[in-house]
């Protein structure tokens, strides 16, 4: 899987009109790409956050004031944030139009749907990070809604078992959002990427 998923990102041989513009835009690895910016700016950010309720807004403040590029860096990590989801809505909105989701690529049609609900996740995960204002009352109002849902109750227990903006919910978000959403997205992008290879119909040069 892992040779598969190199060899999609640096193919041996491209057909030229293979990279002209076309219907698929590059959608997946244009997305594929802010994700790893994502990676690299979400490692430089933990060198200076603190998960704690008492230091982490003041850990923001020191990293946009005091941290030369700082309130770049964070601008960076969630301006990427943006482009990555509305890639993977774009590329979900074109696998749709052309019908790219017919057999054989229906698993990997389910693939790509867990991938963007993950980083939707994701996204929502590290929207309390902050502890701001607008962190609290955007995570209590997806809580709420999470109520309304099938098995949301015990969702909402597990995600937030000492109240919004308490030590071991922001330890489970933080937890959450740099390692165990950021591993499992991974993963299923090496799978993703391999079953394009496996599949083959959309890239006849494979």
């Amino acid at each position: 899987m892992i040779s598969d998923f190199l060899k999609h990102l640096f193919p041996r041989v491209v057909l030229e009109r293979n990279l002209r513009l076309s219907y698929t835009f590059c959608l997946g690895g244009l997305a594929f790409s802010a994700f790893l910016l994502l990676l690299a700016s979400g490692m430089l950010l933990l060198v200076y956050y603190q998960p704690t309720p008492e230091r982490a807004y003041r850990s923001i403040l020191f990293l946009e004031l005091a941290v030369r590029g700082g309130k770049y860096l964070r601008s960076l990590h969630r301006l990427s944030s943006h482009v990555l989801l509305v890639l993977l809505f774009l590329h979900t909105l074109r696998v749709i139009l052309t019908g790219a989701y017919h057999r054989p690529r229906q698993l990997n049609w389910v693939i790509g749907m867990l991938l963007l609900l993950l980083c939707v996740f994701e996204a929502y995960a590290g929207y309390l990070l902050p502890m701001d204002q607008l962190a609290y009352w955007a995570t209590q109002t997806g809580m709420e809604l999470l109520l309304t849902a099938p098995w949301g109750h015990a969702l909402r227990s597990l995600l937030v078992p000492d109240g919004i903006g308490q030590p071991l919910t922001l330890l489970r978000f933080y937890a959450l959002h740099i390692v165990v959403v950021p591993l499992t997205v991974l993963l299923l992008s090496l799978l993703h990427f391999y079953r394009v290879r496996k599949n083959k119909g959309v890239l006849p040069y494979l």
